[in-house]
């Protein structure tokens, strides 16, 4: 009996599973807000399969996309100012809905990772 009792919390969670359709994702009309000194600041994006055109504060960028699996991709700006914008940034779908995804993101060799939300704007 003590051994049933044991495995009932693996069976649990083992059935869950957080819901990734993450290539709904790839291409469209997406906004991130986040919190920045206290102000919340709001970008929105345009990605196809190998570009992301983005417009945050009034200044757009464009980054190449290359996508390493369904969920995962390594943004890379094609027009850097200065060196920090030449890091290429790991981004990774963590869950989806329907409106949207919660991703995790981080500069290649960098061990911090941070989260975010995007939602789909089209």
């Amino acid at each position: 009996m003590k051994k049933l009792l044991l495995l009932i919390p693996f069976i649990m969670a083992s059935c869950y599973n957080q819901k990734r359709n993450c290539t709904d994702f790839k291409t469209g009309k997406f906004e991130f807000s986040q919190e920045i000194d206290g102000k919340t600041e709001t970008s929105v994006f345009v990605r196809n399969d190998s570009l992301q055109i983005e417009t945050f504060r009034g200044k757009t960028d464009t980054s190449a996309v290359r996508w390493i699996n369904d969920c995962e991709f390594v943004l890379q700006k094609l027009h850097p100012k200065n060196r920090a914008e030449k890091k290429a940034i790991h981004m990774k779908i963590v869950t989806t809905n329907e409106n949207g995804y919660i991703f995790e993101y981080a500069f290649i060799g960098d061990t911090k990772k941070q989260r975010g939300t995007v939602n789909r704007l089209n």
